[in-house]
């Protein structure tokens, strides 16, 4: 007889259906049985028995039938939303609150499992699955709890819920989870936290438990050993870092050797989330000399200089230097591998589009300061102004384009920048004829800068180009008036 014949079919409605406890255990036995076995899907008709099952008053069949649910559904045996379309979400969640552990455990793995669906997150929180799971959060049990957990996670994912969850008081049991001794509950509390977060709306009630507890308590979890934890940790406090009154507490938390350890970890999923979290907190003026020390700044060349093909570690390292240039910060940059980093990086083939505008217009920012210009000369050599003049050139690249002539301006009054261009002049003639024509006053003016930097240098340009690029910058403000 076929595990899913006909006969059988027949022979499980029978037994479930029955009144007789010991007939309804054979029913849930042999659905265990085969949540074991199958490798193909379950039919409706086989998912009929599990009305009787689920609500069977005998607690071993409650055992039974909810775990071989759950195994179907985490072996992909069964359609997570025909369960919810076939009425068998009330059952499931009646065993909720029942007092046998092990149910609560199944029963918990099912929502947990079902509400990665949308349709299916909706569904439960409309039949007021919200609170009993809340309640299951705070259980003894660890198995319990764990998948209790898991399910609010899911649930997070809407923001219609995530109004539900805060008003029935998601935000304290969340909160306190995070200082669950397993790992498991700490993560899926921290990524929950992390979704509600990402709702700027939701942080006067999260920040309100204690006096900065919640930060003390994401802080604290930056140094678990478990790296989705730590990772997870610097997502929340990212998202939490929106106003400067609260980037400029997570940093007067001693937060910094932290993230100094995270970054350099060997997950590269630690590393982003941890410069990501480092570069919200360098927006703020108040925390850029903390953020400005020798071990630091070293450590964002060196990321640039080993994680040339990753774009979130290079584009973000990138945007932390350029907002801690500021004139106090300069000689400390230059002290720093910051600068060998960000220059290195532009030649690098594996740099991608987007994170290499962000590296050209740091450069940018560095060498409109004079002492950090000269600082760059030593690594300034042919390749590296090719490279320049090439970007320059590329105006289909608004930003870059004009950032990487800013560069050229910047350092072509030293000899040794002089004599690289020359060899390169033609180009370079291409693309001040470009500015100089171009729509935006700032390019115009930055092509009028350089050519008489050039012809300060020396470096000469043809009479006639140069003729034609001042009669076309002339005609050009004509026209505009």
């Amino acid at each position: 007889m076929s595990l899913l014949g006909k006969n059988s079919l027949e022979a499980l409605r029978t037994l479930a259906f029955s009144e007789n406890p010991g007939l309804q255990q054979s029913a849930a036995l042999y659905y265990l049985h085969l949540s074991q076995h199958l490798i193909s899907q379950l039919t409706e008709e086989h998912l009929e028995p599990y009305y009787a099952l689920l609500q069977s008053s005998d607690v071993e069949v409650q055992q039974m039938s909810s775990l071989s649910l759950v195994n179907f559904l985490l072996e992909g045996n069964i359609n997570r939303d025909l369960v919810v379309q076939m009425g068998l979400l009330e059952p499931i969640l009646e065993l909720l609150e029942l007092g046998d552990s092990t149910v609560q455990c199944n029963s918990c793995a099912c929502i947990m499992t079902l509400a990665a669906s949308e349709s299916n997150r909706e569904a439960i929180t409309s039949v007021g699955g919200v609170i009993p799971l809340l309640a299951l959060a705070n259980s003894y049990d660890p198995r319990v709890q764990q998948n209790a957990a898991g399910a609010i996670l899911n649930l997070t994912q809407s923001e219609w819920i995530q109004q539900v969850l805060c008003r029935e008081g998601a935000l304290p049991v969340l909160t306190l989870l995070l200082e669950s001794p397993d790992s498991e509950v700490q993560y899926y509390s921290c990524t929950a936290l992390s979704n509600l977060a990402v709702n700027s709306h939701h942080h006067e009630a999260m920040l309100r438990t204690g006096e900065g507890f919640l930060l003390r308590t994401l802080i604290s979890l930056l140094s678990s050993s478990v790296e989705k934890v730590s990772s997870q940790a610097c997502v929340c406090l990212r998202n939490l870092a929106v106003s400067v009154h609260i980037q400029a507490d997570i940093i007067a938390m001693d937060v910094l050797p932290q993230l100094l350890s995270l970054l350099a970890s060997s997950s590269t999923d630690v590393q982003q989330a941890s410069i990501a979290l480092l570069w919200k907190l360098s927006q703020h003026p108040g925390n850029q000399d903390t953020l400005t020390c020798a071990e630091m700044l070293n450590t964002l060349g060196k990321l640039l200089l080993t994680h040339k093909a990753d774009p979130v570690l290079v584009g973000h390292a990138a945007c932390i230097i350029k907002n801690l240039i500021l004139p106090q910060n300069m000689q400390r940059i230059m002290e720093s591998s910051c600068s060998e980093g960000l220059l290195y990086t532009i030649l690098s083939p594996d740099v991608q589009e987007e994170p290499l505008h962000y590296v050209i217009a740091c450069l940018a920012e560095l060498a409109k300061h004079e002492g950090s210009a000269f600082h760059m000369l030593q690594w300034m050599d042919e390749s590296l102004i090719k490279c320049l003049v090439k970007l320059a050139g590329q105006l289909q690249h608004t930003e870059p384009s004009f950032q990487a002539a800013s560069i050229i301006q910047h350092v072509i009054c030293h000899e040794k920048v002089r004599s690289l261009l020359k060899c390169h002049i033609k180009e370079i003639q291409c693309y001040l004829m470009n500015f100089l024509t171009h729509q935006e006053i700032r390019f115009q003016q930055l092509g009028i800068s350089t050519v008489c930097k050039l012809q300060e240098g020396l470096i000469q340009c043809p009479v006639k180009f140069i003729k034609r690029i001042f009669l076309g910058h002339i005609l050009n403000w004509c026209e505009r008036l």
